[in-house]
């Protein structure tokens, strides 16, 4: 059978990555001193070209006295925020992810007008740290079904989602935190998520051997290994440098997705790297075979 090597339709940048980016070079190129309070996106390699670029990872603000300060997609706490903006010397851009900013927008809304806020995702992502920062000390976390007891029995319980979150996993904690009081949903998923999600469990269906690309620290990508482990033998790796030959030994169809902070050349490097392994390993095979 012949070998084949499949990218799911829905994979790598997201528009919001993609607009941070694009921010970022844009400023750099008018100024000398450019940074972003922890990484800008969720990818160690992207971070290193941007580093290369001149725009820096700062991890303590309070180190920041002038320049420009380009705010990650993530989004950074508020109280940390209302620092920064009194830095007389200091511009903020602001390149946070719009559909984590409406996230942000929703859950300080409700902070004026309800008693206990719910947001579905991972406590020590970013994203869920600045969501939470806009809560007014109401906000719960729940991160799987075990926090759930945590949740308290009010009136209306009004739950919001980290929007990298699973649509799966999002709906079957929904449905626990119902059976407490009446619930308001408020789906912040953004549909990019929801897009390479679907996409790489299409996929997954159809190949031997998923291959995962993105950063070890990246929540989105995690989730697309998760879901296709689930389905198929799977690696998550974040260069070529990490991809085994004998991961293509007896096997025929491979699968590649990425994260949505994974750039357009590192996806095309490692296709170009399987494409190398399985020239070695065909070559191998036809010399066992005479």
């Amino acid at each position: 059978m012949k070998k084949q090597i499949k990218i799911a339709k829905s994979s790598g940048f997201c528009f919001g990555v993609k607009r941070a980016i694009e921010l970022a070079e844009q400023i750099v190129s008018k100024n000398n001193k450019v940074y972003t309070f922890g990484p800008l996106i969720h990818n160690p390699q992207e971070v290193d070209r941007l580093e290369q670029e001149n725009i820096k990872v700062i991890d303590d603000y309070s180190k920041i006295k002038n320049g420009v300060l380009v705010l990650r997609t993530h989004g950074i706490p508020l109280n940390i925020y209302d620092k920064l903006a009194k830095k007389k010397n200091l511009k903020i851009l602001d390149a946070t992810c719009p559909f984590v900013k409406r996230a942000q927008d929703i859950v300080k809304k409700l902070s004026d007008e309800s008693e206990q806020i719910v947001i579905i995702g991972e406590r020590t992502h970013p994203e869920v740290v600045a969501l939470v920062s806009y809560g007014k000390g109401k906000c719960i976390v729940v991160e799987d079904m075990c926090d759930v007891k945590n949740v308290k029995k009010t009136d209306i319980i009004y739950v919001v989602s980290q929007t990298t979150q699973s649509p799966k996993k999002f709906k079957e904690i929904v449905n626990k935190i119902s059976k407490i009081s009446k619930i308001k949903i408020y789906n912040t998923i953004c549909k990019a998520t929801y897009d390479r999600q679907s996409a790489a469990e299409k996929l997954a269906n159809k190949v031997d051997v998923m291959i995962v690309i993105g950063g070890k620290n990246s929540g989105n990508t995690r989730r697309l290994y998760q879901i296709c482990s689930k389905i198929t033998k799977t690696h998550h790796i974040e260069n070529v440098d990490e991809i085994k030959g004998i991961w293509f030994k007896n096997k025929n169809i491979f699968g590649i997705t990425a994260g949505a902070s994974t750039p357009s050349w590192i996806i095309s490097n490692v296709k170009r790297r399987m494409k190398e392994v399985l020239e070695i390993v065909n070559k191998k095979n036809k010399e066992k075979q005479k």
